[in-house]
């Protein structure tokens, strides 16, 4: 059984447990630096407030291992905050967390809460999905290796990168499962 690591500090992850768990997968929930040496193999960074979460992961000093976990294979699932924390660069922020996603991304790029939408977009290797944008970001450019899966109105909101999916989105938040099925069958990398 594939056992999924959630992060659990802040955000939206019951969402994403509860589709995992749908799809058949086992949840985590990584609340402390104590569960990241339970036994998982992916690893969920979800929506939420990128900046708080970053703050707790240094604070409860899971970051460290975290990221390691990431540029050592660990498939991950980040969407909205969580893939802010995985971008290199952030445009509109001097800060910058685990840096291991070559991208420039901007924060809150549709602006604040009234700038959130719905809207339907082609997923690469998916097809049409409905895509929940909540003071979202966007990517603004990309490194090489990096993979567009989705653009909205032109913008970059979905890529891979070796075993990173990141999504501007919430795929949580909508009853197509298909994003969540895609990171459950991404291959197990060592050292990627």
């Amino acid at each position: 059984m594939i056992k999924v690591g959630v992060l659990a500090v802040q955000g939206a992850f019951v969402e994403h447990e509860y589709i995992l768990n749908k799809l058949g997968a086992r949840t985590i929930e990584l609340r402390q630096k104590s569960d990241l040496y339970k036994n998982f193999d992916r690893l969920v960074l979800p929506g939420g407030e990128s900046t708080v979460q970053g703050k707790l992961l240094k604070d409860l000093d899971m970051f460290a291992l975290l990221k390691e976990k990431i540029i050592n294979g660990m498939p991950v699932l980040a969407t909205c905050a969580g893939l802010i924390l995985l971008a290199e660069k952030i445009s509109n922020d001097s800060r910058a967390y685990f840096k291991t996603l070559p991208v420039i991304l901007k924060r809150n790029a549709y602006g604040r809460q009234l700038g959130s939408f719905h809207c339907d977009g082609i997923v690469k290797g998916i097809g049409q999905f409905p895509m929940e944008f909540i003071r979202a970001p966007y990517i603004e450019d990309i490194g090489s290796g990096v993979e567009v899966l989705a653009k909205t109105n032109g913008k970059i909101t979905a890529i891979e990168y070796k075993n990173q999916l990141g999504f501007a989105f919430h795929p949580e938040l909508c009853e197509d499962y298909r994003i969540h099925k895609m990171f459950l069958n991404m291959d197990l990398q060592e050292n990627s």
